[in-house]
């Protein structure tokens, strides 16, 4: 697919540092979940602070009005109501394209009896297995048979079961999480993740009338209920924009204020940033974040929550290069998060990756060959260059380059960036970069 939108890029001239005001756009990553938890009900749904211009968004409403919802956006609220699914069969064209496709399964199956969804897609990060995902449904009583596109999913009925997850997968969790509502008897998910987004999830589903308790031991327990009810939510912030905006603000040695950034939703990166020797303040209506002095080298290890996240780390990496020293970065969530760091070596960031555990927490590739370590110096002055996004947010960390960097950079691959940020170019110019997107 080859529309003008997908060969869309950013030229931007560098050296301007980021000051003034913006204001986070509620989290996709919860927004997506919400509206495929909402066709558990018959009933509508309204969400707030719904970015309903970022593409993964405007997808899962493509996917769910293809299914029989009926959608109004307005702004940034979104209506959702689902009377009926009138298809069962997800368009292979969108499923393939999302990681949100395979959480319609419970619902689906919920409601129809069966479900057909397209073996998923996503960002080129890693293979992100969906093992954990049909492991857990099949569980739940849920038969599934896979052909060379899809997942087939049947079940008259799913049943309460005992689900221990191999790894705290976020989406796992969520899709186990959802097909569990209905389910006859209680459900206990162990070893779950607990990521805010995931609170958010449970939050929606017990204003719907889910009884669901999480416990501090990485336990998810859920009774099942007989029926949901339409209701109305407000979608948390984006954190990983937080965090890529105050990478940038600390990178180009500016000062900015993020409205609505929640202190609890980013302590560790916080208290990251001031080990690094730049600063934040909490004030009335978000977080200020802003450049104080050279900064200094760290040793961090993705994880996840509530560990440094692993969405944080592209453009931290990038704030790294003007570190003075040297800093070790330890990814232990996907293999081939460094996909990016070729391409900013282009710019003259030195970096290099190694197939070792450059850190001591559990990873699950220590005996593999996946570079999934990597070791920055800095300071270095990056300089403009025309290089290629691979993924959502590798893409976000090229604008810092560019921003950083002398002269100018030409960003290919915008769409990339569009599928998990809105505005962001009006929003980098707000804070006085000189960026301008272009077909």
């Amino acid at each position: 697919m080859n529309s003008p939108e997908n060969n869309s890029r950013f030229i931007i001239k560098g050296g301007n540092p980021l000051r003034g005001t913006i204001k986070v756009a509620g989290a996709k990553n919860s927004a997506t979940k919400l509206i495929v938890a909402s066709l558990l009900t018959k009933d509508k749904c309204t969400f707030y602070n719904s970015p309903n211009k970022i593409k993964d968004l405007q997808v899962t409403t493509k996917i769910c009005s293809l299914l029989g919802s009926k959608i109004e956006v307005k702004d940034k609220v979104l209506e959702i109501q689902t009377k009926e699914i009138t298809n069962a069969c997800i368009n292979q064209e969108l499923g393939s394209s999302t990681r949100i496709a395979i959480l319609l399964a419970g619902p689906l199956v919920h409601r129809f009896g069966k479900a057909e969804i397209p073996i998923p897609g996503g960002c080129r990060i890693g293979s992100r297995p969906v093992n954990l995902h049909i492991d857990g449904l099949k569980k739940l009583g849920c038969n599934v048979q896979m052909n060379d596109t899809h997942y087939i999913f049947e079940a008259d009925g799913l049943k309460g079961a005992e689900i221990n997850l191999d790894f705290p997968s976020v989406g796992a969790t969520e899709n186990i999480l959802i097909a569990s509502i209905f389910a006859k008897g209680k459900t206990v998910i162990s070893n779950a993740a607990v990521e805010p987004e995931i609170i958010d999830l449970i939050k929606f589903l017990q204003k719907m009338g889910a009884i669901i308790e999480v416990r501090t031991d990485r336990k998810i327990i859920i009774e099942g209920v007989k029926r949901l009810y339409g209701t109305s939510h407000r979608v948390i912030p984006d954190r990983n924009e937080v965090a890529s905006f105050a990478c940038a603000a600390i990178a180009s040695k500016g000062d900015i204020i993020i409205e609505d950034a929640i202190q609890d939703d980013l302590i560790t990166l916080l208290n990251t940033i001031r080990r690094v020797g730049a600063e934040y303040q909490v004030v009335e209506n978000g977080i200020r974040f802003f450049y104080k002095c050279k900064l200094r080298p760290i040793a961090i290890e993705t994880s996840v929550h509530p560990g440094f996240m692993t969405d944080w780390q592209q453009p931290f990496v990038i704030m790294m290069t003007q570190a003075n020293g040297i800093t070790i970065v330890h990814e232990t969530v996907y293999e081939k998060r460094f996909g990016y760091v070729e391409e900013l070596k282009k710019m003259g960031a030195e970096i290099e990756l190694y197939n070792t555990c450059l850190g001591g927490l559990p990873c699950r590739f220590a005996s593999s060959q996946y570079y999934h370590s990597a070791v920055v110096k800095g300071p270095t002055k990056l300089k403009g260059a025309e290089i290629n996004i691979p993924d959502l947010r590798a893409g976000f960390s090229y604008l810092i380059a560019g921003v950083i960097a002398e002269g100018e950079s030409i960003i290919n691959g915008a769409v990339y960036i569009d599928r998990g940020y809105e505005d962001i170019d009006l929003k980098f110019q707000s804070l006085g970069a000189d960026i301008k997107r272009v077909q």
